[in-house]
């Protein structure tokens, strides 16, 4: 089972029914879609859908994606999520989503911090990856201030909502981050 974490202003828990009306929100917004896999067309019916499927089996099933909520410490709001995909027992590639409204003021960096210290200490993983669309700038920015390095630049890899797109992949070792922590 996900071990939840806190943080200095948030939660972070497994994305729960209670949360699909704001993750559904969010996610239909053109901005906050913008550079992710889904389209604004996304439904109620596809975030109950996810949450059931994500919620059958034991947390941290090889193959699989989990969605952690991040969610106002006080108030339990949903103010974004956190994607977690198990590649296999070493390795792991992440993702992230806030609502817009939330963008900007510091979420985004103190939970994914949070959750790439759970990655390489709790789940004691070698390596955590992230592929973002190369004209997300703030992405980028994010994923090397918590410290990852750009590994990759794909060209036209992929056909991505009518266009073939450009990928950047980031990533980090357990050794890089233990010397973070230092």
């Amino acid at each position: 089972m996900f071990q939840e974490i806190t943080t200095a202003r948030c939660r972070l828990r497994l994305l729960q029914e209670r949360d699909l009306a704001a993750f559904v929100r969010y996610r239909t917004d053109p901005d906050v879609a913008r550079y992710q896999s889904w389209d604004t067309d996304y439904t109620l019916a596809d975030a109950q859908a996810l949450c059931a499927a994500m919620h059958a089996g034991p947390f941290g099933q090889t193959g699989e994606w989990y969605q952690i909520a991040i969610v106002d410490q006080a108030t339990d709001a949903l103010l974004g999520d956190l994607a977690l995909h198990f590649i296999d027992a070493a390795q792991v590639e992440i993702g992230f989503t806030l609502a817009a409204e939330q963008q900007g003021q510091g979420y985004a960096r103190e939970a994914l911090s949070a959750l790439l210290g759970y990655v390489f200490t709790t789940l004691g993983r070698h390596r955590a990856s992230a592929v973002i669309d190369v004209r997300n700038t703030a992405a980028a920015r994010l994923l090397e201030r918590v410290g990852m390095r750009r590994e990759a630049h794909f060209r036209q890899n992929i056909f991505f909502k009518g266009a073939w797109g450009d990928e950047y992949v980031y990533a980090m070792l357990a050794a890089e981050w233990r010397e973070r922590q230092q």
